[in-house]
């Protein structure tokens, strides 16, 4: 299979070297695409005017009933590019209970809700019945929605298997599959679900499967599943989007948490990306202590709690996110424009979609990684695998070039929570990850040490078992 390179916006082609059907060309409007009234109108009522690049390039394809194959990271639009063409496909129809009409699988439940929101109003508008299936929420509800009929569902691989399993939901009359975020899916290590799920679905279905990468796996679902696919470049990657900057600061370990502390205190929305559940907790707790209004985001929540701190996030009353990797996959957050590696991701694919959080639809953005000296180098092997340059700075608490780059600023000192403010720790000279907490050990000029590095794989396998559990 011969994949174009990830290099333009939104440009399509055939998969397969031995296609004989050309991509269509992009549309200059909506209007022009050949959408419902209906749609057309919602469209506009919600200030959606004139497409994006990467669903003006799949729109015509997808809208035909082309199988489509989008390459790139997320953000730009790919849900309308998806979305738009599986309700149109599938408005006029009628599902039996338990047998959905298409369906959405995402890597994670905050995806699955901000997919269910975005497209809830299309689907309204042409009298589809959504339903959205998910773990850490009531299985019964889900269940009973299922029952009831409903023509679209988006979901996570493992609450989907649950309900399968059970004979609560039937696949076999899903005429439409997307899969956002492959890549993720089976990371996380949901490809032999995601392999059932569409052995299940229609033979003679649409598929349309989007990717950050085409690794291994990804690349083995779309030889199997996908029948001569249109590639269209869902956008640039991270170290190519002329809007994003990226930036290394090199800091001195004892003054690490002041340094987060200002650069959380700056005016404006910011995500701080974490390794730990632990260190996530014991951060946040420390900046609204710092009278910081920042919120938590990992696994260990309950749903009601990542949705009600989502929901606080965007409206504004947090200010800061700290969150980790699999929490935040997919977040969407207009006006976000600084994400902060505090703990610096050792795979390039992660460092590409913590980056997708910001500097989204052509608005700036500034991505930050902190680093000690030891680190430094490992981070720099990370970055040029993932194709980016960034600008590398030494920084320390208080000084204006901390501030010039990310805005930092001291924090009010009034904590938030009617405690006492919680005291800097001490320093123990431990690495950056997981902001020095007694369980880490010592990082060399040689990288990570061997037990670390073996803790954090096992640390990641635990973690991709409970979301596999839990969807």
């Amino acid at each position: 299979m011969k994949h174009p390179e990830d290099s333009g916006i939104a440009h399509g082609g055939p998969a397969d070297p031995g296609s004989t059907t050309p991509a269509l060309p992009p549309a200059d409007s909506f209007a022009g695409l050949g959408l419902p009234v209906e749609v057309l109108r919602a469209l506009d009522g919600h200030g959606v005017r004139e497409p994006f690049p990467i669903q003006a390039a799949t729109l015509p394809d997808a809208l035909r009933g082309r199988d489509v194959l989008g390459r790139g990271r997320t953000g730009s639009g790919k849900t309308l590019a998806f979305g738009l063409p599986l309700l149109t496909r599938t408005a006029g129809r009628r599902a039996e209970p338990k047998q959905p009409l298409a369906l959405i699988l995402v890597p994670t439940r905050e995806l699955a809700q901000q997919v269910t929101e975005a497209l809830a109003p299309y689907a309204e508008a042409l009298r589809l019945r959504m339903a959205t299936v998910v773990g850490g929420l009531s299985i019964g509800r889900q269940t009973a929605a299922l029952r009831q009929g409903a023509e679209v569902v988006v979901a996570t691989p493992g609450r989907l298997h649950d309900l399968v399993e059970r004979n609560a939901c039937r696949l076999g009359r899903v005429r439409i599959t997307v899969l956002d975020e492959a890549d993720r899916m089976c990371d996380l290590g949901f490809l032999p679900q995601v392999a059932d799920v569409l052995d299940q679905v229609r033979s003679d279905g649409q598929r349309m499967l989007f990717s950050a990468t085409l690794d291994r796996d990804v690349d083995q679902l779309v030889r199997r599943h996908l029948r001569d696919p249109v590639v269209h470049s869902v956008d640039p990657s991270a170290g190519t989007v002329t809007t994003m900057e990226h930036h290394v600061l090199v800091v001195h370990g004892p003054d690490r948490y002041a340094v987060v502390t200002e650069i959380a205190a700056r005016d404006g929305r910011v995500l701080l990306f974490l390794d730990t559940k632990h260190a996530v907790d014991r951060l946040t707790r420390h900046l609204r202590a710092s009278g910081v209004h920042a919120g938590a985001l990992h696994s260990g929540k309950s749903q009601p709690q990542r949705t009600r701190t989502l929901a606080e996030f965007r409206n504004g009353r947090l200010t800061v996110l700290v969150a980790t990797d699999v929490a935040a996959r997919g977040l969407h957050v207009d006006d976000l424009d600084l994400v902060v590696n505090v703990d610096p991701p050792t795979d390039p694919k992660d460092y590409v979609h913590r980056a997708g959080r910001t500097a989204r639809a052509g608005e700036p953005g500034s991505v930050v990684t902190l680093v000690t000296a030891g680190g430094r180098r490992e981070t720099g092997r990370m970055l040029a695998e993932a194709g980016v340059e960034a600008t590398v700075t030494k920084v320390r608490s208080g000084e204006a070039e901390l501030s010039r780059i990310t805005g930092a600023r001291a924090p009010s000192g009034t904590p938030l929570d009617g405690g006492p403010s919680v005291p800097r720790p001490k320093n123990t000279h431990a690495p950056f990850r997981g902001l020095g907490t007694s369980k880490d050990t010592s990082r060399g000029a040689g990288g990570t040490s061997r037990k670390a590095g073996e803790a954090r794989k096992l640390a990641e396998a635990r973690r991709a078992a409970r979301i596999r559990r839990n969807g």
